[in-house]
């Protein structure tokens, strides 16, 4: 439930975006008509919401139209440069251990990742702040397994926390390829109470999310799927579903190179040319 995820980060002193709660949409108008609320803020419904549904960006009342009557939040615009995310293994036993800040790039209008680069392009002094705050969110949490810490850094380079996810997790796809023990081999460890493996990247590690496409709904094709599988450092995943739909998610592609600069390049490439059709 986001409206207590977000009042768990503020009792805590977790920096997050400012937020109002709201039983539904109806409260919400009326917080609007006294004034107890102001456009611009991103609407989030509390509960059931992934890959960007569940999620709008309101501007005005005409924004407002077709959104459904649930519990929802109301969170202040953030203006940011990067969205980062830090992966944290803790184990039984209280081992704990981060992986590299990745940072996401979405898709401007489908509000979901469309590349995960590992290791950040950030300055160090904010990756390091980034990490300190995921195991502080980590060690309130007190978890078993892995949460993937999803944050902001803002124009003054502070660290704000968007969600989290208790889970193996989009941005930590990229380590079955790059590092040398992959999220979801460090999760069984972890709630097996093994000793967790190394985090540290191999190499520079791209993911590239494969969605489908504009347009297509039904049977999958994975256009030109021959061609990326091609080039080397590139491998493929697929979820195994059978039908697409526009932006839906239906694998992955990771890119790992030595150099993050030739990595990046690669993976537009692959963005450019594979296609998932029907």
């Amino acid at each position: 439930n986001k409206n207590r995820q977000k009042d768990f980060y503020v009792e805590n002193n977790i920096p997050t975006s400012s937020h109002q709660r709201f039983v539904d949409l109806n409260d919400l108008r009326k917080s609007l008509e006294k004034d107890e609320l102001e456009f611009p803020f991103v609407w989030k419904c509390a509960q059931f919401g992934y890959d960007g549904n569940g999620v709008k960006v309101c501007r005005s009342t005409l924004d407002l139209i077709d959104l459904p009557e649930v519990e929802c939040i109301a969170e202040a615009m953030v203006p940011f440069k990067n969205e980062l995310a830090v992966i944290v293994a803790r184990s039984i036993s209280g081992e704990v251990k981060t992986y590299p800040v990745v940072e996401m790039e979405f898709h401007p209008e489908a509000n979901q990742v469309e590349y995960v680069i590992c290791p950040a392009r950030i300055d160090e002094k904010v990756a390091k702040k980034a990490i300190e705050i995921a195991l502080k969110v980590s060690n309130v949490f007190n978890h078993v397994g892995l949460l993937a810490v999803e944050m902001f850094q803002t124009e003054d380079d502070e660290i704000l926390v968007n969600e989290v996810a208790p889970r193996p997790h989009n941005s930590g796809h990229y380590s079955i390829e790059a590092s040398y023990t992959s999220q979801f081999e460090n999760h069984l460890r972890a709630i097996l109470n093994l000793p967790l493996g190394n985090t540290n990247s191999k190499v520079a590690g791209i993911m590239v999310n494969l969605v489908g496409e504009e347009g297509f709904s039904g049977p999958v094709i994975y256009e030109n799927i021959e061609k990326i599988m091609a080039i080397d450092g590139v491998t493929p995943h697929i979820y195994g579903k059978k039908e697409t739909r526009p932006f839906r998610k239906m694998g992955h592609v990771t890119i790992v190179n030595k150099n993050m600069v030739e990595a990046r390049k690669i993976a537009e490439e692959v963005k450019n040319t594979i296609k998932v059709i029907c």
